[in-house]
């Protein structure tokens, strides 16, 4: 994101700084072109690390103690109350296949609990209403029934443009055991 700020503000002061010409008058002569000014030279890079190209909130399997789809990419996580955290996931896997990863790696057949859009549950651990908002688990979600062209990457000119099926992992809240 940096980087695309840099090379906006770059690009910007390069189109301001040329001298607009006027436009020539019937029986002018046309004025000699200036010379064009050469680019600015672009701005030193940051040192990689070893994390680069990483969002540092991206949750792993170890902190949702619950199995991330392969390949999966981290969108947002957000508050779900009570000490508990949503965290999004876009697959650009089809739909079938990560409902049946989850199956295998949780040795749980799931729920289906919306047949349009085709969503997916598998509810993992005990639900405490006292202190959980959300019962442990993995939802998954078809983002293509229904003519739709999938979930629009957040990511600005990141790929996949749009993901076909979306996970949600609600762990448990801190201090309640991993389910």
């Amino acid at each position: 994101m940096w980087l695309g700020c840099a090379a906006l503000s770059m690009m910007c002061s390069l189109a301001m700084a040329q001298t607009p010409q006027p436009f020539p008058r019937p029986g002018q002569q046309p004025a000699p072109a200036t010379p064009a000014r050469p680019p600015a030279p672009p701005p030193a890079a940051a040192p990689a690390t070893p994390r680069a190209g990483v969002d540092p909130a991206t949750p792993t399997e170890a902190t949702l103690g619950f199995p991330i789809f392969t390949g999966a990419q981290f969108i947002a996580s957000y508050d779900a109350g009570r000490g508990q955290r949503f965290y999004v996931f876009g697959a650009a896997a089809p739909f079938n296949d990560v409902v049946t990863f989850y199956r295998v790696q949780l040795k749980d057949k799931g729920t289906q609990v919306f047949q349009d859009p085709p969503t997916y549950t598998f509810e993992i651990g005990k639900f405490n209403d006292s202190t959980m908002a959300f019962p442990p688990g993995v939802t998954v979600k078809d983002f293509m029934s229904g003519g739709s062209q999938g979930y629009a990457n957040p990511k600005l000119g990141a790929q996949p443009a749009r993901f076909p099926t979306v996970v949600q992992i609600v762990p448990a809240p801190a201090g309640t055991g991993r389910p």
